[in-house]
């Protein structure tokens, strides 16, 4: 049904109520018809809006009816997609620009608003189908309940559109999970005849059990050129980093198994309890138990087990996923391991709940299913797989979660195992109980964190930190604002914190030039004199932007720092009363970089330490160099989070000691700041010497070698005091862009920044 433009709210009144030659209608009557005209039009836009909104092939919600799925007959002929691009990274591999058309929407189920919705990656799933050989009509794979199960996820997520227009992303709907049950060929012909494949660009491939016998290569054997492959058991020379994702080898028994209620007592410390162990192996642990007879509980398959696990067992040891008949029943105490080497019958999975870590070793397959077991048990793992990607091993830190030891070196698992502290033991424990929960703890579970993954891979600026993935909200701690997955607002501007005594010339000068900086919304004048009061409001510069005067209480370096109730954004700059050289580009531009980097020190002058191997000590360098690890607080940016721990939560007696010898408040705020983030500042703008001796008010106090001596004890006595050295040294320095090339400056957007 369509409306022609031109249909007017005149020509609705003509059909809805025709009136005679030369009579007029009375004005209600009129008032009426044209409220019905509108209703009309109304309906009409809803409509068109409706069918241009889905208006494309496939724009019904897909159909996950499994009573009739369609035939494909593969031609002999037809052609195989490309071999897999073994070197393709996000950035060109990847077609981006696919993503983010998603229109905007008030909320369309994941809680968002608006332009927030349009970036977020929008998956499109292709229909189901069984795809057949032209010649014996033997299917490429068998849809297996795991891979129903993950098709069903997405397109029951937020992440899920039925109009492969605004599709970001694509799954082929071919069961690829066990490289076992599949024909590679037909599936590469399946894939290339898909009517968005082009070269499998921005294409999802799930694979649990890669490779077959007998090299059980570690990424699936299947021409998918240039898809993104989502697997298990990648080794560090087919895992793609930032561009493939790494799973877990699921496994399905454990969502079946009942796990007892109350927890049970670790007794034994580690319980290896695999059936796929190559002989080497476990030749070295049947020692080990000889030495270790309290401490190890070795596993293995009992002579006595039916026939039926005998099957099952010899499927899990070469890799392969049990089938539906080969699945015990839920519940069952069917899988029964004995003791080496006393015979002793353990139900597994039951049996990893005694152990306070489980040997999760490599087998013929390098990713395996026990992993996960483990960690459901609330074991740590203990992972010997030299080069194996751990699941999700870009966004989570293993080192929380599980014991690394080299596959040489598994003649000391115990002793290592022994020097682990009960304390870190139970933070271990409480990690992997909340991470197999948020992450594991379901294949539903699995996918979501797969598509939450590529949603911060294609939109960083949205993306979650590493405090969220790896700190869960059970938590209760108060994390640093810091990491807020966003940039800093820029509307917002900075705040610029000016420390003065009596210098009222330079003074004056430095509020006149601050006030001219677009991004600046106040400034505070710090006045640190006790014996004179500061000049009166009135005979302050007259400015356009907020200026208070706060009187200090004593002249401590440290005011500076004070987190004042003034401050109402989020950046600060700090900026010494003679720093009057700085141009407002410069600032500005400084305040830009600050906002990409708002856990740094963002500032102009900068220093660096260097270990002097004649004293055997640190020492502080203020030499023109390449590197820096300190941006000196006499002109930097810094976000007020930092102003609150400097005064609160400063290590030792760092503050009462700056504050005794008026000496190193900049030194003492950078190895703060290093100390939490593990990151340098940032340098801005080529600006290395200043209209003054050393750049910073407090280097003024002396100008002899007396100086820089105490400025290399401050190191040297913070460094003790951290018990490490938290100061990162790096060559870096932010420039605008454009800054340098034979570009006319007018075109520039910040022109006017110093030279060298």
């Amino acid at each position: 049904m369509t409306f022609p433009l031109k249909f007017s709210a005149k020509k609705a009144q003509e059909l809805l109520l025709p009136s005679a030659p030369g009579k007029k209608q009375p004005p209600h009557v009129r008032w009426y018809v044209a409220a019905g005209a509108m209703v009309l039009l109304l309906l009409a836009l809803l409509l068109l809006g409706g069918l241009g909104g889905h208006g494309e092939a496939g724009a019904e919600r897909l159909s996950l009816d499994l009573a009739d799925i369609p035939p494909v007959v593969l031609d002999k002929e037809a052609e195989l997609a490309r071999a897999r691009n073994r070197n393709c990274t996000y950035w060109d591999c990847f077609n981006v620009y696919r993503c983010g058309q998603r229109a905007p929407t008030l909320d369309d189920g994941a809680g968002g608003d608006g332009e927030m919705d349009a970036e977020r990656i929008s998956i499109y799933v292709y229909p189901l189908k069984e795809y057949l050989d032209a010649d014996s009509r033997r299917p490429a794979g068998q849809l297996s309940r795991e891979f129903y199960r993950i098709v069903q996820t997405v397109v029951d997520s937020p992440y899920y559109t039925a109009n492969p227009n605004e599709a970001c992303l694509f799954l082929p709907t071919l069961d690829t999970l066990n490289q076992n049950r599949i024909d590679t060929t037909l599936v590469g012909k399946a894939l290339a005849s898909l009517p968005y494949w082009e070269n499998g660009e921005n294409h999802l491939i799930f694979n649990f059990l890669p490779g077959t016998r007998p090299d059980y290569s570690t990424v699936l054997d299947v021409n998918t050129d240039r898809a993104i492959i989502v697997g298990a058991g990648f080794d560090s020379w087919t895992y793609r980093t930032e561009f493939d994702v790494s799973v877990p080898v699921y496994s399905a028994a454990l969502e079946e198994y009942r796990w007892p209620e109350q927890p049970v007592d670790r007794t034994v410390l580690l319980v290896a309890a695999q059936l796929n162990l190559f002989p080497r192996q476990f030749r070295i642990l049947q020692e080990l138990t000889y030495d270790y007879p309290n401490e190890l509980l070795l596993l293995q398959r009992c002579p006595t087990t039916t026939a039926k696990v005998d099957e099952l067992a010899d499927l899990v040891a070469g890799g392969q996923q049990p089938d539906e008949a080969h699945r015990p029943p839920a519940g069952s105490t069917e899988d029964v391991r004995c003791s080496f080497p006393h015979g002793n019958e353990h139900e597994y999975p039951a049996v990893l709940t005694t152990g306070t870590f489980c040997l999760v070793a490599r087998g013929v397959r390098l990713g395996q299913p026990a992993l996960l077991e483990a960690m459901a048990a609330g074991c740590i793992p203990v992972v010997m797989a030299d080069n194996y990607v751990l699941p999700f091993a870009d966004l989570l830190d293993w080192e929380l979660l599980a014991v690394r030891l080299h596959e040489a070196n598994l003649h000391t698992i115990v002793p290592v195992l022994r020097a682990i502290s009960a304390e870190r033991v139970a933070e271990m424990q409480a990690q992997i109980r909340s991470v197999y929960r948020r992450y594991f703890a379901s294949l539903d579970r699995i996918v979501l964190t797969v598509l939450e993954q590529l949603n911060d891979r294609i939109f960083p600026h949205r993306s979650r930190t590493y405090l969220h993935w790896n700190v869960g909200p059970e938590a209760g701690v108060t994390q640093n604002p810091l990491f807020l997955p966003l940039i800093a607002p820029k509307a917002q501007g900075f705040t610029a914190v000016i420390l003065t005594y009596d210098r009222l010339e330079s003074l004056y000068i430095l509020i006149q030039k601050l006030a001219t900086v677009p991004s600046l919304q106040k400034m505070l004048v710090v006045w640190n004199n006790q014996r004179k009061a500061p000049p009166h409001p009135s005979l302050f510069p007259k400015i356009g932007k907020p200026l208070k005067i706060i009187q200090t209480a004593a002249n401590r370096l440290s005011n500076r720092f004070y987190p004042y109730e003034e401050i109402e954004t989020e950046a600060i700059l700090t900026i010494d009363d003679d720093i009057v050289m700085l141009t407002a580009d410069e600032l500005d531009f400084g305040y830009e970089v600050w906002r990409e980097y708002p856990d740094r020190i963002v500032g102009f002058p900068s220093r660096t330490h260097v270990w002097d191997n004649a004293t055997g000590r640190w020492r502080y360098e203020s030499e023109w160099t390449n590197q820096i690890s300190m941006v000196l607080t006499g002109a930097a940016f810094h976000h007020k989070y930092w102003s609150y721990l400097y005064t609160h939560a400063m290590p030792g007696n760092i503050k009462e000691w700056v504050d005794e010898h008026m000496n190193c408040e900049d030194i003492a705020m950078n190895f703060l700041v290093s100390n939490v983030t593990n990151k340098p500042p940032i340098k801005v703008a080529p600006r290395k010497k200043f209209k003054c001796p050393e750049c910073t008010n407090n280097e003024m106090l002396s100008a002899d070698l007396n100086h820089m001596t105490e400025r290399t004890a401050c190191i040297n006595r913070f460094a003790e005091i951290y018990g490490t050295m938290p100061l990162r040294t790096v060559e870096f320095r932010a420039d605008p862009v454009l800054f340098k090339d034979n570009f006319p400056e007018k075109l520039k957007r910040f022109n006017d920044i110093g030279s060298l």
